[in-house]
């Protein structure tokens, strides 16, 4: 936790790694900023520090037109805290709010709204109401600057109850009507064709994250482990199918368009990731957009990351050949749970196909196909009514997928970004064949979790013959404490080195 003397030696460091986990309101001007705007740096004495950008707002600033501080990637604090507070701001940022209400989120949570309004407001400066508007004034904006809906429909899709409301927002957010947004925005690049009918051209826009990062490489890395008929990887280009709560959708991820090919540097401290939504139903805008950013871990900040990991001599030459390495997640927990039990006992190769064939046979076509991309995942609950020998080419495999569909179907396992992490590991490891490494696998991609040690096995994921020792090393000399809290990064350098794919 940093003080007033903190953060004003933040906003004065110019250091883009603050964008996103701290906000400055100028209170002779009403409007809040990043720590790297350009603007003129203010006086101390008109200085007013938020950890997010919906506490500024509440505070009655509004977003600065320059650095635009509403549009900073996502403070990489909510995906490491385990707490209340960390799981909460996930779930607000997966969209809750609007489709369940304060009321839902805190059933979820298993609190009180009377106390996790005190614990929000305690650590962030806003409440989950605030928090929930902050995103939906995000997510019209987006809608506002890169398609040509009607603003009526805009307002909806982002979550909004009425026009009115919807207009209070975005004059209050931004400081002018959603039409001069609009109209602005027009300005600095052309929008979209309209997906006002399902499936149009798609909805074109760019994820920031903080630099450094090897797109290309995180993107092949998905398209070698991608499923038949719900991942593709071509060009440059990785397709994955997206199962959302009002619909499915195909999102498009790629380097930022008029980068030469193979070129992924970006501008100091600031990168983009093209990312174009094809959704079925527009509600489901920030919900897809927040999974794509989980799945290829936005939200990170990798030069903590490597300033720790750097330290152990086994890790320095790796972390350089790859700086800024992501842990990538999931857009499914259930759906990566089950991919990881398949993958138990077999090679990369056969669990691609064990899951390839579940995908054709049971998996959701899609309205429309967006390359090699035709289905959904299936339905865990329609995976729970099969027989271990359709869910997998062997006995036991076949049993441990029915056992964990079985408990996800049930609610007895919950796997998700607002669980209590601890908590959905020791269940997980009492369904009936899933081993230590399979959940800690689990715990990494599906919950998220950056501080995950991966057991070392026999098999096709040993690693005992390689020269540095792998992980079998770090976990029986704990040289791997060292590596706290960012274990999860250190397994995917030592994976990358020896070309294991998990």
């Amino acid at each position: 936790m940093m003080d007033e003397e903190h953060y004003y030696r933040a906003a004065l460091s110019n250091d883009s790694r603050f964008d996103g986990r701290l906000y400055i309101g100028v209170a002779s001007t009403g409007i809040y900023c990043r720590p790297t705007c350009p603007a003129m740096t203010p006086k101390r004495v008109n200085m007013r520090f938020y950890r997010t950008a919906a506490a500024a707002q509440a505070a009655g600033f509004r977003a600065c037109k320059r650095c635009r501080p509403d549009a900073a990637p996502g403070s990489p604090e909510w995906n490491s805290r385990a707490d209340l507070v960390g799981r909460a701001m996930r779930l607000i940022a997966d969209g809750l709010v609007d489709r369940e209400g304060v009321s839902g989120l805190a059933a979820r949570l298993n609190y009180s709204e009377r106390q996790l309004q005190r614990q929000l407001v305690a650590e962030v400066g806003a409440g989950p109401l605030a928090l929930a508007r902050a995103q939906r004034a995000r997510t019209a904006q987006l809608l506002l600057e890169t398609t040509d809906l009607h603003v009526s429909e805009v307002a909806f899709a982002a979550g909004y109850s009425s026009i009115r409301q919807f207009n209070d927002n975005i004059r209050a957010v931004f400081s002018m009507p959603p039409t001069e947004l609009r109209a602005r925005a027009a300005q600095r690049r052309p929008r979209t064709g309209s997906p006002s009918q399902p499936w149009g051209n798609g909805i074109r826009i760019q994820l920031p994250f903080r630099t450094p990062l090897d797109l290309r490489a995180l993107l092949e890395q998905l398209g070698e482990q991608a499923v038949p008929g719900i991942e593709e990887y071509t060009d440059g280009v990785y397709h994955r199918a997206l199962s959302l709560p009002h619909g499915t959708a195909v999102a498009s991820l790629s380097c930022v368009v008029g980068k030469p090919a193979g070129k992924t540097v970006q501008p100091p401290g600031r990168g983009f990731v093209e990312c174009e939504l094809h959704l079925q139903d527009l509600r489901d805008m920030t919900a897809a957009v927040q999974r794509c950013r989980d799945l290829l871990d936005l939200d990170a900040d990798p030069q903590a990351v490597d300033e720790v990991l750097v330290r152990d001599p086994l890790l320095a030459p790796l972390v350089a050949r790859m700086p800024g390495r992501r842990v990538p997640g999931s857009v499914d927990p259930a759906e990566c749970a089950v991919r990881a039990v398949l993958a138990q006992d077999a090679g990369p190769e056969q669990a691609k196909s064990d899951a390839a064939l579940l995908v054709a046979r049971y998996g959701k076509p899609l309205i429309r196909e967006v390359g090699e991309v035709t289905h959904t995942f299936p339905a865990i609950e329609t995976l729970a009514q099969l027989t271990p020998h359709e869910l997998a080419g062997t006995p036991e495999r076949g049993n441990c997928v029915k056992a964990l569909a079985t408990a996800l179907a049930g609610e007895d396992l919950v796997l998700g970004v607002g669980v209590d992490r601890d908590e959905a590991t020791r269940k997980l490891l009492k369904v009936d064949g899933v081993r230590p490494r399979t959940g800690a696998l689990i715990r990494m991609r599906a919950l998220g979790d950056p501080d995950v040690l991966v057991p070392a096995e026999l098999g096709p994921h040993d690693t005992s013959d390689q020269p540095f020792g792998g992980l079998e090393v770090a976990a029986t000399d704990n040289r791997a404490e060292a590596w706290r809290p960012w274990r999860s990064y250190a397994v995917q350098h030592l994976w990358a080195a020896t070309g294991t794919a998990c």
